[in-house]
């Protein structure tokens, strides 16, 4: 894909959505670093849901550890895997405690040695707390990335992460990051994409294939249809 395809596709996305911002409710980098590492799985409409309480009752990294486990389990039991996510959490919490004096690193190699945690989550936690640029490849990301020909059907996560950061401008990459996850999550979507209305069908593989099928079952349809139309007047 050369480079004015790829600025196309940024400045398209960066017109229909130009307010994407991280959608996970948060205050600070602690906040955040709890909700993403809740998100996994689960919707942000969900993981928000369960941190209006969590964050009024757990304030900081003491307050997690300072109830039993199976308390924090009960606080987060609506999260999907929310048994395992409250251990990584009480366990994230005594290592920061231990070792960072309860504040989150800023670094991204600190950042995914903490358990629960991610290179997605430190990925955002790093570009979304501490302005460090990255991209972060969520399912949307990584669904739309490969539709849009901005990485190939097959690459790993991690292979769509590098691609992007190599064809996206350095400056650009945690906005391309929210743009990309609202063109996802409101547009084109996993199994009903607005292929139909979308302006960047004319570079879209998948897209153009969706539609080709779509123009074929139409016309077989109105085939079918004039045959049986014929059929009756015949008759």
């Amino acid at each position: 894909m050369n480079a004015t395809t790829v600025r196309h596709i940024l400045d398209t996305i960066a017109n229909m959505f130009p307010d994407a911002h991280c959608e996970l409710n948060h205050s600070n980098a602690f906040e955040l670093t709890i909700a993403v590492l809740l998100s996994a799985q689960c919707t942000d409409e969900t993981v928000n849901k369960v941190t209006v309480d969590l964050f009024q009752k757990y304030k900081t990294p003491e307050d997690y550890i300072a109830v039993p486990l199976e308390e924090l389990e009960q606080d987060i039991r609506r999260i999907g895997l929310y048994r395992n996510k409250a251990k990584h959490i009480q366990n994230m919490c005594r290592i920061l405690i231990e070792q960072y004096e309860g504040e989150v690193p800023s670094e991204h190699d600190r950042l995914v040695q903490l358990p629960g945690v991610g290179r997605k989550t430190a990925n955002v936690v790093v570009s979304n707390a501490f302005g460090v640029p990255a991209i972060a490849v969520d399912t949307h990301v990584e669904r739309v990335s490969k539709r849009l020909g901005l990485a190939g059907w097959k690459d790993s996560v991690l292979e769509v992460e590098k691609k992007l950061m190599k064809r996206v401008p350095m400056d650009e990459w945690t906005l391309t990051h929210h743009r990309l996850i609202f063109f996802g999550r409101y547009h084109c979507k996993a199994q009903s994409p607005k292929c139909q209305v979308c302006p960047l069908l004319d570079v879209c593989r998948e897209g153009k294939k969706r539609m080709k099928t779509s123009q074929i079952r139409k016309d077989k349809e109105r085939k079918s249809s004039a045959l049986n139309q014929n059929k009756i007047v015949n008759e």
